[in-house]
């Protein structure tokens, strides 16, 4: 006896159903491949005077520390290494400080769509995980031909020249995949806000505590030395 239309099993509707779950489960998982993909920061700069947690590239070891954030086309970080620049170099060679700078992009839509802030910032990386010694020499070269806010930067090969004449080795391929691109995007994150709520660069901090910055060294560094 057959089997009444009522009560006959349709297995291609249980097939359909059974695909279509299968898709939306292989859809939903793509999806969250995709998020994480993008909210990747990708590989730290692994250095010993790198901290992959704040980000801090650290030159001397004196008992206080002086943190910089800085972006490379910001015309006010260039007037700010002028005026301060020597004072905190001379802290650091005789042992009084230690000098951290934090490379940050606040000003890539200001280089016609290079990204050249996080182009300049990671290559900062790069200096320090490949040659330590060639941080604040490289730093110094970068905003002797700091870009104008506006232009495209420099280039890539141009970032790279500088590094080598400040006596960095090999970092060609580091800066040209921008490898730790995704690190300095995270990074910028962590500026320290002023009273505002506002968070914008140059900005400095001693012991971790911000500095309202007035232009005298003597004042903002050297009186609270230890």
């Amino acid at each position: 006896m057959m089997a009444t239309a009522g009560k006959r099993t349709n297995w291609f509707a249980i097939w359909v159903s059974v695909a279509v779950v299968a898709v939306v489960v292989v859809a939903g998982v793509a999806v969250v491949l995709i998020n994480n993909a993008a909210s990747d920061p990708g590989p730290a700069p692994e250095a010993a005077i790198v901290n992959t947690e704040t980000g801090a590239i650290s030159v001397g070891d004196g008992p206080d520390v002086v943190a910089t954030y800085i972006d490379f086309m910001c015309p006010i970080c260039k007037q700010f290494e002028g005026v301060y620049g020597e004072t905190l170099n001379k802290l650091v060679a005789d042992g009084s400080i230690t000098l951290e700078y934090h490379p940050v992009a606040i000003l890539d839509s200001r280089s016609q769509g290079t990204a050249f802030s996080t182009r300049a910032a990671n290559a900062l990386y790069c200096v320090a995980v490949t040659t330590p010694q060639a941080v604040t020499p490289f730093v110094t070269a970068m905003y002797a031909k700091q870009p104008a806010e506006g232009t495209p930067g420099l280039t890539d090969d141009e970032i790279i020249s500088i590094a080598t004449d400040a006596g960095a080795g090999d970092i060609a391929s580091c800066v040209t995949d921008r490898t730790y691109g995704g690190f300095v995007t995270t990074q910028t994150k962590t500026i320290p806000r002023n009273s505002q709520g506002q968070a914008g660069t140059p900005t400095a901090t001693f012991n971790g505590e911000r500095i309202d910055l007035t232009g005298d060294p003597q004042v903002d560094i050297v009186n609270r030395l230890r």
